[in-house]
């Protein structure tokens, strides 16, 4: 019995840690929606712009006869799950903004850790593209020819590991960005470039040259969007596309922690 009231308070504090998350997630999702729903939409306008003559390119390039490694049919459906699901599969949160903003320094005076909070604002911010975005374009899929049935439903665990994944990733890009002195233009943009190739957020790892795509693969890039999306199309098995996955997530989040903890006493604001 002498552990039964430490059980309890261990209970509490989680329960109090999972509140604090949907509080601020939840606070998160009004602040973007404050000035009404009606500012959101061009945005995600633009992303179907973006998504329809895309998949009109890989349509034309491959009945034309183009060799691509991947039946047309996988083709439409990566790409279209790939913009659909664009900030799930590349994470990217507000920390290199932040840093230079002076915000992030006053997350330590709130009562949830500053990762924490980072993973939970972000996870707010995507519920009205979710609703606004994803649900509709998911259920309009057959108007634009895309077949979503699922080789694999382990895509979803994929997914989930993907989403961790690049929570890291992102974590150390902001250590980076705090190494660097706040020069948080310089390491976006290095990070896109390299995330739009080596994710696969893109480009699909089968249709390149020589082989590389199956090099990439086994880096902790290739880990991100091209994983759920090949499990989900039928490129790739799922068993060794999770286990990579796995061992990432293992090996990236201890290095993101300490790397974290390491460069906050190095960290410089502006704006606060």
């Amino acid at each position: 019995m002498a552990g039964f009231p430490i059980r309890l308070r261990e209970k509490g504090i989680n329960i109090v840690v999972c509140s604090k998350f949907l509080k601020t997630a939840r606070m998160s999702t009004q602040n973007l929606t404050n000035g009404g729903v009606i500012y959101l939409l061009p945005n995600y306008l633009l992303k179907v712009l973006y998504l329809v003559p895309l998949l009109y390119l890989w349509r034309s390039l491959m009945q034309s006869g183009v060799d691509a490694g991947m039946t047309l049919a996988q083709m439409l459906t990566y790409t279209y799950l790939g913009a659909v699901f664009s900030d799930l599969l590349v994470v990217h949160t507000q920390a290199s903004s932040w840093l230079y903003e002076g915000m992030f320094i006053s997350l330590y005076q709130r009562p949830m850790g500053v990762i924490l909070h980072l993973v939970s604002q972000t996870m707010g911010k995507w519920v009205p593209q979710f609703l606004l975005f994803t649900v509709p374009m998911l259920l309009a899929a057959p108007l634009f020819g895309v077949n979503l049935t699922p080789y694999s439903l382990w895509a979803i665990p994929s997914l989930l590991l993907c989403v961790s994944l690049g929570f890291a990733v992102d974590i150390l890009f902001a250590c980076v960005t705090i190494r660097l002195q706040n020069a948080s233009w310089l390491v976006y943009v290095i990070r896109n470039a390299i995330q739009a190739l080596f994710s696969g957020s893109v480009i699909p790892f089968a249709i390149l040259p020589w082989g590389i795509g199956t090099v990439f693969q086994y880096i902790p890039f290739g880990s991100l969007a091209a994983a759920p999306l090949s499990i989900y199309t039928g490129l790739e098995q799922a068993a060794p596309i999770i286990a990579l996955q796995i061992f990432w997530n293992l090996l990236l989040w201890p290095c993101a922690i300490l790397a974290f903890s390491k460069s906050r006493e190095r960290m410089v604001s502006y704006g606060g």
